[in-house]
């Protein structure tokens, strides 16, 4: 199944491509923003855009939605993926704006997928958004609240979209049946139960709807009928739906790590599955594993990122359809073993406490005197040797200056709970 061709690969554009409105008349759903005298009928009716967010479910219409309003703003379009874009392709995008600017014409830059800029990407967007050299329409699934950097997302209106509703879904239906150009010469028949059937199990995702449903005709033989059993079939066809470079593939990524973090075995394991027979890659998931490996088990189970380490390389070693069986053994121990992020909000808090101080300076103490001229300034004057002391522990201060921060909080799962009792012994004052 892994190999099977996806639709994706085909020269002719997917049904949702196909039924992708161009006007604000033809747009469905999101009533609360396009109705007239609401949010987005300024921008329809021609008045200067602003910088916004489009935060909703896949298949809620975010990037069809910023189409529409770029094509009526008239501004000069710049379009990046977060997925595939890097720093160097921002700077171009703004020296081009800063071009536009200077001859009087207005640009809009539009990024899908924008919580997958890391900080310094978002950082340097901040400039060009804010003196007004090109306005930012960006589109994600994540909560921006917690994947955008605050100053970006006070430079924006943050807009969020709803799951379909089934009378927008039926709309979309009746749409693809009557007016596609490929579907309407056909005469389909969806009956009612089939319909709710379609609707349902697309839970509010139009994507998700017009994929099952192209995916149903293609399957078809000696009939228009659409029935259930071949809309369940459609379904099952996972490898035509699985879009790896699509909304589909980081939701269910997204689903994969929440229910390792939630300890769940089972569900972790489906998901792994969904993603096997999708076609991922395995590499991807190996990956991923190792990551969640450190940033969601840590120290309460430290042989977690040597088994992570130990399952990527045994997949590539052993490659598909086997290594499948070494990718369930590592998730479901990872799913199964005590949880901590300790050491990642440790690193979190120790970023945002460098970055908002000036470049610390390292205490002579603490320097290497490998030559008599550093010894005569000073260079590791001082310097209590642990080993020379009980227990292989000095109290000394490690840190630039007099202040010693707490950044590690050991959690009390698993081996981290050894750790936190030890960490309060030796330091008593910090972890009162």
């Amino acid at each position: 199944m892994a190999n099977q061709k996806s639709l994706f690969d085909n020269n002719i554009p997917p049904l949702p491509e196909r039924m992708r409105p161009s006007s604000i008349e033809d747009y469905i759903g999101q009533s609360h923003l396009t109705e007239e005298k609401k949010i987005l009928s300024s921008f329809i009716d021609g008045e200067k855009l602003f910088s916004i967010i489009l935060w909703g479910p896949p298949g809620s219409g975010k990037t069809t939605l910023a189409r529409i309003l770029i094509n009526h703003s008239g501004y000069e379009l710049f379009q990046l993926s977060a997925i595939s874009s890097g720093i160097k392709d921002l700077r171009e995008v703004i020296d081009k704006s800063n071009i536009n600017k200077s001859m009087g014409k207005n640009s809009v830059l539009f990024i899908d997928e924008i919580h997958r800029f890391n900080k310094t990407q978002q950082d340097s967007l901040l400039n060009a958004v804010e003196n007004g050299t090109v306005v930012l329409i960006g589109a994600t699934t994540e909560n921006p609240s917690f994947e955008i950097i605050s100053p970006l997302l006070s430079r924006a209106r943050v807009l969020r979209l709803n799951s379909l509703d089934i009378e927008d879904m039926n709309i979309i239906i009746d749409k693809a049946l009557n007016y596609d150009i490929v579907l309407s010469k056909e005469s389909y028949i969806l009956s009612e139960e089939s319909r709710k059937f379609l609707i349902t199990q697309s839970g509010g995702d139009a994507r998700k709807l017009l994929n099952t449903l192209e995916i149903a005709t293609m399957l078809m033989k000696n009939t228009k009928e659409i029935s259930t059993d071949v809309l369940k079939e459609s379904m099952q066809n996972k490898s035509l739906l699985y879009d790896k470079d699509g909304d589909y593939h980081y939701d269910t990524v997204s689903a994969f790590i929440k229910s390792l973090r939630g300890s769940d075995p089972d569900a972790s394991i489906y998901w792994l599955t969904v993603m096997i027979e999708g076609g991922e890659k395995l590499e991807f998931i190996s990956r991923r594993l190792i990551i969640f490996a450190s940033e969601d088990i840590g120290n309460a189970e430290p042989n977690a990122l040597s088994i992570a380490v130990s399952g990527f390389n045994a997949v590539n070693i052993v490659g598909y359809p086997e290594a499948s069986i070494i990718l369930a053994q590592v998730t479901t121990y990872l799913a199964s073993a005590p949880k901590s992020n300790s050491s990642y909000m440790a690193l979190n808090k120790a970023k945002e406490n460098i970055n908002n101080n000036e470049m610390p300076v390292v205490p002579l103490h603490l320097r290497n005197a490998p030559t008599n001229l550093m010894k005569n300034e000073g260079y590791s004057k001082n310097y209590k040797y642990p080993h020379d002391y009980d227990n292989n522990f000095i109290a000394d201060n490690y840190f630039p200056g007099h202040s010693m921060e707490l950044f590690y909080k050991p959690s009390n799962n698993g081996y981290e709970k050894f750790i936190k009792d030890r960490l309060k012994f030796l330091w008593k004052e910090r972890y009162e």
